[in-house]
């Protein structure tokens, strides 16, 4: 008699399921959903919405260093022994996020492989994105990090379709990202617009020409 071999693990019934050390939380637009120095005891996956992650220094200055989006996990630092949250989660969007114990979290890491290679790719992910915003900063003129930073909310390069139409966000948001004023990014954005590699009518439209602006040297 055959022996029938258990069905392969599908994350996505665990990330969509509230159980034992899992909650399903919704967040209108504005909501936090942790603070800098909260106590880090949980990761964090976004089914829906997006996510903004800021820092603010002890002088107040405040610094927003990524915005996430469905399918990406934050707040992970608790596993490498993080007391406390470094950043701040906010919600930019209708959200539902999906929130696991620190220790369901490392139990299902060891339990189940598949789950454990998700999760692993995704760190590398993010890291080699860190690297690479690492980079573009030391190297990269403030036209080129913003053209650059459009073009990753948009989504281009990545897996799937880009988007085109990039969540709303402020010009103030954009240059914190970018680490430029404001001014700078108005004046880059009216170039663009200019030239054709954006569009604005009430929704901000990235078009691939922008690319252009990222690979010229």
């Amino acid at each position: 008699m055959k022996t029938r071999k258990a069905p392969p693990f599908d994350p996505q019934p665990f990330l969509a399921s509230v159980g034992t050390g899992r909650a399903v939380l919704k967040y209108r637009r504005g909501k936090s959903i942790f603070r800098q120095g909260d106590p880090a005891d949980a990761v964090f996956y976004i089914q829906k919405g997006k996510v903004q992650i800021a820092v603010v220094s002890d002088q107040g200055k405040e610094g927003v260093i990524a915005i996430l989006e469905a399918g990406e996990f934050f707040g992970e630092g608790c596993l490498a022994g993080q007391p406390l949250h470094m950043a701040s989660a906010d919600a930019m969007a209708e959200c539902v996020i999906v929130r696991i114990e620190k220790g369901r979290m490392v139990r299902e890491l060891r339990d189940e492989p598949d789950f454990s290679q998700l999760f692993m790719t995704f760190l590398l992910s993010r890291n080699a994105q860190i690297e690479a915003d690492l980079v573009d900063q030391l190297f990269n003129s403030s036209e080129k990090r913003l053209a650059r930073t459009l073009l990753l909310l948009a989504r281009y390069g990545m897996q799937d379709k880009p988007v085109r139409v990039v969540p709303k966000i402020s010009q103030s948001t954009l240059a914190e990202m970018v680490g430029t004023t404001r001014s700078r990014v108005n004046f880059f954005l009216n170039k663009f617009k200019k030239l054709g590699f954006i569009e604005y009518n009430g929704e901000l439209k990235i078009n691939s020409s922008l690319l252009s602006v990222v690979l010229h040297d």
